[in-house]
């Protein structure tokens, strides 16, 4: 695309975001159930240019696990649908306020939850994604620039069609949501520092990063999930070992499945014999230090492999001797993911939830609870793992900021340095209800 067409989307989108704002919650509800209905309406379009990005990425010779993310048929259409309902369901994200506070007699101020404005989003080859972040992006209110991986080109394109007949049959604004195509799109996009306010890149934190010493747009990055999963001395070990299964096997080609396993030395004889078997009865290939090897048959660990988001049938273990030595190697080699640690000691729990810097921090469950719909945020446009204005499963308010209004009767700072009247910060009612 040339520039001008980039330059076009942005512009559009910014006049379509101040638009959308300022929609009711009903609007923007009628607009996700009506995009929902076309996704359904358009199946047999999107399932056909689902096989042929299908067809593309086997020739290319995709993995399985991969293209298990790329496939889009009824059971994934059903499922984006009812996310759609659901996240209809939840309670407006805009206008609440969040501090209230009567700075003098009848001069007012609210702080009052509102959209980021516009966003670029640039995510994986997974094409229920691109439903999930528009509709997030509807409900709160902001414009979006969405760049899918290139894999699921053809399935991305014919679900913005029935996303943007949905939102037009709905009265949507005009350019509130926009598809690019190509790397040299996103190149063009993160130029577009005057129309977009939020770049959310997915990806791996070498992806991450490029992304950030390319633009001049503030950056949240979510990045790869390298998430461990810690079995403790005092862990209930039979419970440790489902655990782990689900963790790691339940989906392999997802961000919130484990990748290294960490094992304290004093259960490790015990667990490691059991857990490797019920692993392998899952298919998946098992990497161990030198003290693992010397427990259980398994390929040697490199140290690449503690640096490795797998998103396949593979698991890297090591064997620790301290609770501290499992946290210090989750701070060195994790993403900030999620991390959990199996136990049935309190102390050691809340030390690992302490000490452990990353985003989700769980106990005595599997990481794959590390999901927004899972928390009740409807959906989730990622997991962010920095520290800045949102952290973990970004949902809807993650999606929004705030603004300050001041609401006053011809005060004047003239009048207050005068004496005329005081400054009496006097909390009000933070009911949603002011003005």
């Amino acid at each position: 695309m040339a520039l001008e067409t980039i330059r076009d989307m942005a512009k559009s989108a910014r006049k379509a975001g101040l638009q959308l704002s300022a929609l009711t919650l009903e609007q923007r509800n009628r607009a996700l159930l009506a995009i929902g209905d076309s996704i359904l309406r358009h199946l047999p379009e999107i399932e056909q240019a689902n096989a042929r990005d299908l067809e593309k990425a086997t020739a290319e010779n995709l993995s399985v696990p991969l293209l298990n993310r790329l496939k889009f048929g009824p059971a994934k259409a059903q499922h984006v649908v009812k996310g759609l309902r659901a996240l209809a369901a939840l309670p407006d994200p805009l206008g609440r306020v969040q501090y209230a506070n009567e700075l003098a007699q009848g001069l007012e101020l609210y702080r009052v939850s509102c959209p980021i404005g516009v966003i670029g989003i640039i995510f994986e080859s997974r094409p229920d994604a691109l439903v999930q972040i528009s509709s997030l992006c509807l409900k709160s209110g902001n414009a979006v620039l969405l760049k899918g991986g290139r894999e699921a080109m053809e399935t991305n394109q014919a679900l913005c069609d029935a996303i943007l007949e949905g939102s037009a049959a709905a009265e949507l604004p005009e350019g509130w949501c926009h598809l690019l195509h190509s790397r040299e799109d996103v190149n063009e996009m993160l130029k577009q520092d005057d129309a977009i306010d939020l770049i959310i890149p997915r990806g791996s934190n070498a992806f991450v990063r490029h992304i950030m010493q390319n633009s001049a747009i503030p950056v949240l990055g979510h990045s790869e999930g390298i998430c461990h999963v810690y079995v403790d001395q005092h862990a209930d070990l039979a419970q440790a070992v489902t655990l782990t299964v689900d963790s790691k096997a339940q989906n392999l080609s997802v961000c919130n499945a484990a990748e290294t396993l960490l094992v304290h030395a004093a259960v490790a004889d015990a667990f490691l014999p059991v857990v490797a078997k019920a692993l392998s009865e899952k298919g998946i290939a098992l990497r161990g230090c030198s003290r693992t090897q010397q427990i259980i048959p398994c390929e040697p660990a490199t140290e690449e492999d503690w640096h490795t988001e797998y998103l396949d049938a593979m698991i890297s273990i090591r064997v620790v001797d301290t609770l501290d030595d499992a946290i210090a190697h989750i701070n060195t080699y994790g993403s900030r993911h999620t991390d959990a640690i199996f136990s049935q000691d309190a102390q050691a729990i809340e030390r690992f939830m302490t000490y452990v810097d990353s985003a989700d921090c769980f106990a005595n469950c599997s990481t794959r609870f590390s999901d927004g719909f899972m928390y009740g945020f409807g959906a989730e446009v990622g997991i962010a793992t920095g520290k800045i204005h949102a952290r973990g499963p970004m949902g809807l308010e993650g999606l929004c900021t705030y603004k300050y209004k001041l609401y006053g009767h011809g005060h004047t700072l003239s009048d207050l340095n005068a004496g005329k009247f005081p400054l009496v910060h006097r909390a009000l009612p933070t009911d949603n209800e002011h003005r």
